[in-house]
């Protein structure tokens, strides 16, 4: 079966905000290299690998269900924040609307009984609670550490040994 026009486009979307998503994490990563945290500029850069990837899944799969992909502009991501934690809460609020988006074309398959995206998206319905996981370890460590910097450049010691 041929995937729907409604779901093909709610999938492109996808593929594009996932694009957006590795942008919006390489942009935190330029932003801590230029901080001199070289650790949380490590662990951005990985997430924005792993958003590309998960940007080449939708790609793949909607070739595989016979639609066709298309790129849309990427707008530009913010360039400064006000501190680690201010950018670690906008990586968590991202991941939150992801994760809604997500749902959304999730409930839209459902709709139109297109199982074989049903079935796609719940990889992603899982990964997204361990992103949003991740990210809310990070800022709990950063709430622990209280300002202290001893503290805050152990954890990008840490975080810089992200595989």
């Amino acid at each position: 079966m041929v995937i729907s026009e409604k779901v093909r486009k709610a999938l492109n979307d996808q593929l594009n905000r996932e694009i957006y998503s590795s942008y919006l994490y390489l942009s935190m990563a330029t932003y801590f290299d230029a901080e001199g945290f070289k650790g949380f500029a490590h662990w951005m850069k990985k997430q924005a690998q792993e958003e590309l990837t998960h940007a080449m899944k939708f790609y793949e799969y909607i070739y595989d269900r016979g639609g066709r992909v298309e790129l849309e502009a990427i707008e530009k991501p913010p360039s400064n924040w006000n501190g680690i934690k201010d950018a670690f809460e906008a990586a968590l609020k991202h991941e939150e609307f992801v994760t809604q988006s997500i749902y959304n074309i999730l409930e839209l398959a459902s709709e139109e009984k297109d199982h074989a995206t049903v079935s796609f998206l719940k990889w992603f319905v899982d990964e997204q609670v361990e992103e949003e996981d991740q990210v809310r370890e990070i800022l709990d460590l950063l709430e622990k550490a209280n300002g202290q910097m001893s503290v805050i450049f152990q954890l990008d010691r840490y975080l810089g040994q992200r595989e």
